[in-house]
């Protein structure tokens, strides 16, 4: 399946789309002028999302939940890559925003990165969207702007912000995609981690022999039982957002 971008949508379109609350944009020419609109819309297609995948989301069934014809809908939206757009921007509007002001850099950083974590757990499939053109809305903005604040006054040009701020989201994206997929598995599999584990450690103690591969098998082993399977999503979290962390602070004291 071709992985969903954003900015992947005509601009114009959609740019007065995503600033629709600002920018004076024409009623649709025909389809019902009462009891739907481009917000619910929107709202319809992030609910859908949520519950069965960002694949379930066609024009057709956001049609259909939103309870009107397809063709309609193109009347509101023009396709799907815009409408993705939307979606996205929707949740950026709405996620917490903590007051981080007059804190160490590394704790309002760290704010970033959780408040990342939270909504790609509330929303697993906007981790699956990439952001290299990113969603240019009102609420993409705002996110922007107070995330970039968390790295204001350390010293560091634009450029170089604009790039920190990036890493910082990439790698809460990147564990967030790793996160749905374990997640997915255990759905699948009827099997959490543990259980997983308790089935499958016995069954390749018998099959491998841990001196032809002794470091595997002591630093396998110790980490299993240190977080109950394989891979615990939020020691790998933790993990991951201090080491993005320290790599920041030579860039920081430099500044």
């Amino acid at each position: 399946m071709t992985t969903p971008r954003a900015g992947s949508g005509d601009p114009a379109r959609t740019i007065a789309l995503l600033w629709r609350h600002a920018l004076p944009t024409p009623s649709p020419r025909r389809g019902p002028r009462q009891g739907l609109d481009v917000d619910l819309l929107v709202e319809r297609a992030v609910a859908l999302a949520d519950a069965d995948g960002l694949e379930a989301v066609t024009m057709r069934k956001v049609a259909s939940v939103a309870g009107t014809a397809p063709m309609t809908l193109y009347t509101y939206v023009p396709g799907r890559a815009e409408l993705i757009d939307l979606m996205l921007d929707h949740l950026y509007a709405r996620m917490p925003r903590a007051d981080v002001a007059g804190l160490p850099w590394r704790e309002r950083v760290r704010t970033v990165a959780d408040e990342n974590r939270e909504l790609l757990e509330t929303h697993p499939w906007a981790a699956s969207v990439s952001t290299t053109r990113p969603t240019l809305g009102p609420g993409a903005t705002a996110k922007y702007d107070h995330e970039l604040a968390a790295l204001d006054g350390l010293g560091l040009d634009d450029v170089t912000m604009d790039a920190a701020l990036d890493w910082v989201l990439a790698f809460v994206q990147g564990w967030a995609r790793s996160a749905a997929a374990a997640a997915a598995t255990r759905q699948d599999t009827a099997m959490d981690e543990e259980q997983w584990w308790a089935t499958a450690g016995p069954l390749l103690e018998r099959a491998m022999d841990p001196a032809a591969y002794p470091l595997a098998s002591r630093v396998g082993t110790a980490s299993g039982q240190a977080q109950g399977g394989a891979w615990d999503p939020g020691r790998a979290f933790e993990f991951g957002r201090e080491r993005v962390l320290d790599g920041l602070t030579p860039l920081i004291k430099r500044g």
